[in-house]
């Protein structure tokens, strides 16, 4: 997804500003109510929103319980964030580490509602020339878009592979120029994501060294929505959950009804159905609400929390008044937090998607 690294570091500052200024116009806490809005922005997995608003699976959800539910699709996936934590948003779509270093660096308390899917192979370090392995890496500067996800998982990669950041060096680039780039006779290594991925491994005499396959359950991405919204508005979280998995067992059909779903999906990402389906195939979707609600209980996702935050305060972005990883508190369900208990602002709460799994929605 398209994330520059000037805008994501402006991001939080941005953010900082978003909750001062949302402060002096709402009331200190939220209340039940009976409109909501929630932002998506274009990418693999956060297409199904767009069909549960065409589709109107969406208003048949918010009917159940008695709301209303608007869903907004943003072109900037930066600006959905900043909208969302500027509090013209009751939920957003993003990704786990985004979640973490703009609303609740930002001081916005948000509540992680469905663990969606993880890259498994849309991320990608590609090298110039064959059989090159990632430490064929050193020495060279890597083409990416700083601080994004894919930057995540280079750092990743290198520490998996005995090296660090300092044996390379790395530029910024637009990921609508991942190909162009590439293709620079100056430019020896790229960290790329589809459908750019799927473009460099059919070009002749590159090595793919790595992608997100090697890292599984990490590069997620989530449903959040603002902590006291939930709390207050319970309909709103099980309509939103209910919709979801509702779209996950239609879109992983072969059927007319679940190829016209994807159908639907492909056009409004502005691609094909034959094109959408092989990004679907390197992203692994929680199709199973159980599954996804075990993650969320699993050792792993302590481990992963840990690699995020590490990684987030190492590249500053906690923002300057971060003096350790541990900053912004995390919750795990079961009531464990990683970090600071006494600023908690992103939770990972199991609730919603268990009830779906428990047909209780």
């Amino acid at each position: 997804m398209t994330i520059s690294a000037s805008f994501r570091k402006a991001a939080i500052a941005f953010s900082l500003l978003c909750v001062a200024l949302a402060g002096a116009v709402q009331p200190a806490a939220a209340e039940e109510k009976k409109s909501f809005r929630l932002a998506w922005s274009i990418y693999t997995g956060y297409m199904p929103w767009l069909y549960a608003d065409t589709s109107g699976i969406m208003d048949k959800w918010a009917d159940k319980y008695g709301i209303e539910i608007e869903i907004v699709q943003f072109n900037d996936y930066i600006e959905s964030l900043n909208q969302y934590t500027a509090g013209a948003f009751d939920a957003v779509t993003g990704t786990t580490m985004d979640a973490l270093t703009i609303p609740a660096a930002g001081g916005v308390d948000s509540t992680a509602l469905i663990l969606g899917d993880y890259t498994n192979g849309n991320d990608a370090i590609f090298i110039k020339g064959a059989d090159k392995t990632m430490k064929d890496l050193a020495g060279k500067q890597a083409y990416l878009v700083e601080y994004s996800v894919s930057h995540y998982m280079l750092w990743r990669a290198l520490g998996l592979n005995g090296m660090s950041e300092d044996e390379i060096t790395t530029a910024n680039i637009a990921d609508a120029d991942f190909v162009a780039a590439f293709s620079t006779s100056g430019v020896d290594a790229v960290v790329a994501w589809n459908p750019a991925t799927s473009r460099i491994n059919q070009m002749s005499d590159v090595s793919s060294v790595f992608d997100s396959s090697e890292l599984p359950g990490e590069i997620q991405d989530i449903l959040i929505a603002n902590s006291q919204t939930v709390k207050d508005n319970p309909a709103f979280a099980k309509a939103v959950t209910g919709a979801w998995y509702e779209i996950m067992a239609l879109m992983q059909k072969d059927d007319e009804a679940g190829i016209e779903a994807r159908t639907i999906m492909a056009s409004g990402a502005g691609t094909d159905l034959a094109d959408y389906d092989s990004q679907v195939a390197t992203t692994y979707f929680y199709y199973d609400p159980a599954e996804a609600a075990a993650f969320y209980r699993s050792p792993q996702m302590d481990e992963i929390v840990d690699l995020v935050t590490t990684f987030s305060f190492g590249h500053g972005l906690l923002g300057n008044g971060a003096e350790d990883k541990g900053h912004v508190g995390v919750a795990l369900p079961g009531g464990k937090v990683i970090g600071n208990s006494g600023n908690v602002k992103l939770r990972f709460d199991d609730t919603y998607m268990q009830m779906a799994a428990d047909g209780a929605l």
